[in-house]
């Protein structure tokens, strides 16, 4: 499975953090690992320069399993780790249920 970390110009988005959450992903997703291909986090500011709101950092990541359509996951919050945990857990929610119907579906 492939990982890929981006951010946008307005995230400080360096190594250490790309690979925290890398292991995090791995950890997390594990039991998918053999059905997807590609896991995209896409991590932006969404107020900008106007830090009032407890959720300017918006994360969004895409599942890509190797036979059929992405899956994406998405939430907002005050920091790029709690934004990405919070679209992660919606993530494990989404394949859960998309999986488990397909493994129902072929017995």
């Amino acid at each position: 499975m492939d990982f890929q970390f981006n951010t946008g110009n307005k995230v400080d988005g360096d190594a250490r953090m790309d690979e925290h959450f890398e292991t995090r992903f791995r950890e997390r997703l594990e039991r998918f690992e053999p059905r997807l291909s590609r896991i995209e986090v896409h991590v932006r500011d969404t107020d900008g320069t106007r830090r009032d709101g407890p959720d300017g950092i918006e994360a969004v990541i895409e599942a890509r399993p190797y036979n059929g359509e992405p899956l994406t996951a998405s939430d907002k919050a005050g920091t790029p780790e709690a934004a990405v945990n919070a679209a992660l857990q919606k993530l494990v929610t989404r394949l859960d249920a998309t999986f488990g119907k397909a493994d129902r579906v072929r017995k």
